[in-house]
């Protein structure tokens, strides 16, 4: 839910319309805005590419730098890596932030750090595998960075079930021992709600919603705690030590949270925290149309990478539709349907939360996910109503 969210976000924060924009002399731009491995302003009317050096060093002077991703882009975190390499030469004293975590497993961060944990035992005790549906193999060169490096890792994210609990009460519902030390967040611009809204609306069900219904009010709230709870952990950090001698913190989180400076920006500035840097990743042969400004403080260009399609997901099963359901009339030796525990006979209820009751939607619904992605499925095998995931390999 949260990757579609952001990714929903990101689509409709990209979708207004457009000043003009002008690529510096240099290699042809792919698009005529962004000229491929380089970096472009987007503070400022026009557009132009600007020095990796003057950039860098202009990120290591802020207080706090996010960095944007959509979770499943390899090449986003690549590029993640060699913008905080840069900017720990520039700036060593340096706090990396990561939305993925939650608060509760920050003595696991802690460990890893010290050198205390192997790969395996960190995403066991981070629990990786029950807050986040996509694979690790993504963001261990992040991981492994700031162990090598001795960088202290903050856990920016509260529990799901905050979230949801103001998603579904809203946030004078929830009760303060409920709340984690989050405080009230400021209030969302106008821009950010509208934005917000077409995120709520597209995954709405039913009549259509208005900006003055309840559960959209909730909504807002719900994703105002969710930056408000990362700004204070950003902003805590900052504010450590003597003046002029607080470490560089960068935050890791979707794009959704910092474009245009609604979400996490904005709740910084409200803790006080001013100087704040944004950068994002985009592609090369990105269209004018999905640049403004104000999006971010610049964007990297990432050249295209020419890759083979991949066969669609399999999951090893033949399926029936039976008694108004789907049901696994045979499942493969060896398949991943069986090394997941799915057998003949299984009554499928629900894939990714969603109720399923015809065998093309079941097929579709595996066809959509991307390699290295965890799948719920649930299930009724006999009496007895099954919760299991089905674990899609990474890339090869």
């Amino acid at each position: 839910m949260q990757k579609n969210l952001l990714r929903t976000i990101a689509a409709a924060l990209a979708a207004s319309s457009m000043l003009a924009v002008h690529a510096a002399p240099g290699s042809a731009p792919a698009s005529g805005c962004l000229n491929p491995a380089a970096w472009t302003s987007l503070e400022q009317a026009p557009l132009r590419a600007t020095a990796a050096a003057h950039l860098m060093a202009d990120m290591a002077k802020r207080d706090v730098v996010l960095l944007g991703e959509y979770h499943d882009e390899d090449d986003h975190h690549r590029w993640q890596v060699h913008t905080l390499a840069v900017l720990h030469a520039l700036r060593p004293d340096m706090v990396i932030g990561f939305e993925m975590f939650p608060r509760r497993v920050q003595p696991a961060l802690d460990r890893w750090v010290a050198g205390e944990l192997t790969l395996k035992q960190f995403l066991e005790q981070s629990e990786w595998a029950k807050v986040w549906n996509i694979s690790a193999d993504l963001y261990t060169p992040l991981f492994q960075f700031a162990r090598i490096n001795r960088i202290p890792m903050v856990a920016l994210n509260v529990d799901s079930a905050l979230t949801k609990a103001v998603r579904e009460k809203g946030w004078d519902q929830v009760a303060e021992s409920l709340r984690e030390g989050v405080g009230p967040a400021a209030t969302p611009p106008d821009a950010y709600r509208d934005f917000l809204f077409d995120a709520y609306r597209a995954h709405a069900k039913g009549e259509p919603p208005r900006k003055a219904d309840n559960g959209f009010r909730n909504f807002v709230e719900s994703q105002a705690t969710w930056d408000r709870a990362m700004a204070e952990a950003l902003a805590r950090h900052a504010r450590a030590g003597a003046p002029g001698q607080q470490p560089l913190v960068v935050g890791i989180m979707g794009s959704g949270h910092l474009r245009y400076g609604h979400g996490v920006p904005h709740q910084l500035r409200d803790l006080g925290v001013k100087n704040i840097g944004t950068l994002l990743a985009m592609p090369a042969e990105t269209d004018c149309k999905d640049l403004r400004i104000g999006l971010a403080t610049a964007v990297f260009a990432l050249p295209p990478m020419p890759t083979e399609k991949p066969e669609p997901p399999r999951l090893g099963v033949r399926l029936e539709e039976k008694d108004g359901g789907v049901q696994l009339a045979e499942v493969t030796a060896g398949s991943l349907a069986e090394r997941t525990g799915l057998k003949a006979g299984d009554r499928l209820l629900q894939i990714g939360g969603v109720a399923v009751a015809k065998v093309p939607q079941v097929a579709m619904s595996i066809q959509r996910q991307p390699p290295g992605s965890w799948l719920p499925v649930q299930l009724k095998r006999g009496e007895e109503t099954l919760d299991l995931v089905v674990k899609f390999p990474a890339k090869p």
